[in-house]
């Protein structure tokens, strides 16, 4: 007899699933009977938040959704962090937890690791939570969770499963076949209005966000035919490559690009939210579209959610972004005024260049030294301050290769899971870095171990100021007086060799490349400490 749990293993296979992250308990033992003898590889973070942020980078680099396994209860709390970063940031993620038995749901009984309603407590941070009532139900189940991963805007979705149905009996389930569902076309009436208003436009510019980061080619020749200056968000870094000279960055939050952006008569927005972790990460609002705006997006109700559009296209990104090529091939396209495109861009990288204070150069130069010591490394972040920096200053050449937790739902100790999981789903062997504060590390630090175990060779850059410095300053700017933000730092170097690995304080730019040099000839995870206030003093740029 093939039981719920072991066709579960099973269905996930076909959808091509190789990798599980899960922590095993007495109420999930069941999902691990068919795991072993599975292709799927299995890897055991410390806490199921960690789970959530492996699942997470995973998916990411692999562009596929990350599975979890977690158990009831208290799992399910753990998580629901992991699952609220993701949800902000449209990432697609399975969820597969157990549940109390079928009679016993709600029933306030005081059973191991009894809530009132699971399903309820995750609805806010899922595309959907369903509770699998038979064993009959999972194939449908599966096919609707991966057809809001193929086709929706990506999301997590929660599968619960009681636990007398994980022990039915479902071996008439094994053949269920895994459903394929393809993206949304662009309708061609939405294509023509949005071709026409592109082509007359005297000022184009494109707003490019991650949900469009499969349109990349397509997006930079849209671009160039269109001489429009593009500006990316955070998690669509490499999109166009680094030097393309109508490249204006993820710099949307700054006085100087959003009078570019007010100059533009005609901005077509691609798989962006056009919200504030993108556009105001300063807080002061003021951003302003006032050319007429065209928006391309999977999710209807994204279409005009904070910026109203004057035509709207419900589409796949790469699809649309094809379709509007073709139907600018055939359309003729108005003279660009002479100072706008490349010639307008350069303008404002020439204001923008030297205003940058000594701290962001500081942190520039620093993640710059990576990049040119690991030209192919995927760099995770945290929320700190190298990784503030980047979001502004940093371009690069290809994308799915620079993303955080400052954007979206804002979540701490994000970068060391979700880097272990980037790597995972990356499968080149090529270095992962992860970018992470003193106070973020302490959120996750047993995660080290994990990377550990797994064999998983992460560059952990630890940048320590000794606490929770931007709150600190946020505190001081709003003449409150700091508390709770100058915390007690452990020896880093001391914790991590403890837990099995290499590690090393540092200062300056040769000793840097060195030490990530060593690091990625290792075989497992390596933590370098970065004292901030020493490298701002020793680079002084």
């Amino acid at each position: 007899m093939a039981t719920c749990g072991e066709v579960l293993v099973h269905l996930l296979e076909g959808y091509g699933v190789d990798q599980v992250f899960g922590i095993p308990g007495v109420h999930t033992v069941e999902l691990y009977r068919g795991l072993a003898r599975s292709s799927i590889r299995h890897v055991t973070p410390r806490h199921e938040q960690g789970a959530g942020f492996m699942a997470d980078g995973y998916a990411r680099t692999r562009g596929k959704p990350g599975v979890c396994f977690i158990i009831t209860g208290p799992g399910m709390t753990n998580i629901t962090t992991a699952m609220g970063q993701a949800y902000a940031d449209s990432i697609p993620m399975l969820v597969i937890s157990s549940v109390q038995s079928r009679s016993q749901l709600g029933g306030g009984r005081g059973k191991l690791h009894e809530l009132p309603n699971q399903g309820a407590m995750i609805a806010g941070v899922a595309a959907f939570s369903h509770t699998l009532m038979s064993a009959a139900e999972l194939p449908a189940v599966l096919a609707r969770a991966f057809a809001v991963f193929q086709a929706g805007r990506p999301r997590p979705v929660h599968i619960e499963i009681p636990l007398d149905v994980l022990v039915e009996n479902a071996d008439a389930l094994l053949g269920s076949p895994p459903v394929s569902v393809a993206r949304a076309g662009a309708a061609p009436s939405a294509v023509k209005r949005m071709g026409q208003l592109l082509a007359a436009a005297k000022r184009p510019l494109i707003l490019a966000g991650g949900g469009a980061i499969e349109a990349s080619a397509a997006l930079t020749r849209l671009a160039e035919t269109l001489g429009a200056p593009v500006a990316l968000t955070i998690n669509a870094k490499g999109m166009l490559p680094a030097a393309h000279p109508l490249l204006i960055g993820s710099t949307q939050t700054l006085v100087a690009t959003r009078a570019l952006v007010a100059e533009a008569d005609v901005v077509l927005a691609i798989g962006t939210e056009l919200a504030e972790t993108d556009y105001d990460v300063t807080f002061a609002g003021g951003f302003e579209i006032p050319g007429a705006l065209l928006r391309i997006d999977i999710d209807p109700d994204q279409t005009v959610r904070n910026y109203p559009p004057q035509v709207a296209l419900v589409a796949d990104a790469h699809i649309a972004a094809q379709a509007l090529l073709a139907e600018l091939n055939s359309t003729p396209i108005a003279a660009r005024n002479a100072d706008w495109g490349a010639p307008r861009v350069a303008r404002l990288w020439a204001e923008l260049n030297p205003c940058w204070d000594a701290a962001t150069r500081a942190q520039t130069l620093f993640l710059n030294t990576v990049l040119q010591t690991l030209p192919d490394a995927v760099l995770v972040g945290d929320s700190t301050q190298p990784v503030y920096s980047g979001n502004l200053t940093l371009n690069l050449d290809h994308p799915r290769r620079w993303f955080n937790s400052s954007t979206g739902y804002g979540t701490l100790g994000y970068a060391l899971p979700a880097a272990i999981g980037a790597w995972l789903g990356r499968g080149d062997g090529q270095p992962v870095v992860c970018l992470i504060g003193d106070g973020g590390l302490q959120f996750s630090l047993p995660e080290l171990a994990s990377a550990v175990e797994a064999r998983t060779p992460i560059i952990v850059l630890l940048w320590n100021n000794q606490g929770y410095e931007e709150i600190k300053k946020y505190m001081v700017n709003r003449a409150i007086e700091p508390v709770g933000v100058d915390i007690y730092t452990p020896d880093f170097i001391a914790v991590a060799k403890a837990l099995g690995c290499a590690a090393e304080r540092i200062q300056g730019i040769e000793p840097l490349r060195s030490a990530l040099r060593a690091a990625a000839d290792r075989q497992g995870p390596t933590l370098i400490e970065i004292d901030q206030a020493l490298w701002m003093k020793e680079v002084a740029v």
